[in-house]
C-alpha cells in the first residue's frame, strides 16, 4: 500500500513538472517571437513597430552607458535621435546568444547580444539584459539595459 501511494505521488509530481516545463517553453517561444518581431521591424526601419515590443508606459526604463531613459515615448525619442537623425542610420540588426529565463508565470529575464551592420562598414555590437512581463496584450519589455562595445 505504501509503495502504491509513493508511486501515485511520484506520478503526480512528474505530471506537474512536465506541465510546468511545457508552459515555460510556450512562454519562452512567445518572448522569442517578440524579439524576432523587433529585429524584423528594425530591419524595415520601422521604429514604431520595433517599439511595440516595449511596455507602453511612463514606467518603462532603458539604461545604456551611463544614461537612464524613463518612459516609452522618451525611449522612442532616444532611438530616433540615435538612429534616424542627421547622418545616423539604423543598419541591419541581429540578436544572438539569447537566453530566456522564466522568473515566474508572467515575468522573464532575457540575456543576449546585439550586432548592427552599418553601410559605412562599422559594426556596433554589445550585450543586453531585458526584463519582460506578460500583459493582456502580450509579452512586453519593461526594462532594457544595453551596453555597446
Amino acid at each position: 500500500m505504501r509503495t502504491v501511494r509513493w508511486l501515485i505521488a511520484a506520478l503526480c509530481i512528474a505530471v506537474v513538472l512536465f506541465a510546468a516545463a511545457a508552459f515555460g517553453q510556450d512562454q519562452q517561444a512567445a518572448i522569442r517571437a517578440v524579439l524576432q518581431s523587433q529585429v524584423d521591424a528594425w530591419n524595415r526601419h520601422d521604429l514604431e513597430a520595433f517599439m511595440a515590443g516595449y511596455w507602453s508606459s511612463p514606467n518603462l526604463t532603458f539604461f545604456s552607458g551611463a544614461k537612464e531613459t524613463r518612459g516609452w515615448q522618451a525611449t522612442l525619442d532616444r532611438y530616433r535621435k540615435n538612429y534616424q537623425s542627421g547622418d545616423a542610420e539604423m543598419g541591419k540588426l541581429e540578436f544572438s546568444d539569447l537566453q530566456v529565463e522564466m522568473l515566474g508565470p508572467q515575468s522573464a529575464f532575457v540575456r543576449g547580444k546585439f550586432h548592427l551592420t552599418l553601410s559605412n562598414g562599422k559594426q556596433p555590437h554589445g550585450l543586453f539584459t531585458l526584463i519582460f512581463r506578460e500583459f493582456p496584450e502580450g509579452w512586453r519589455i519593461i526594462h532594457d539595459h544595453s551596453s555597446r562595445e
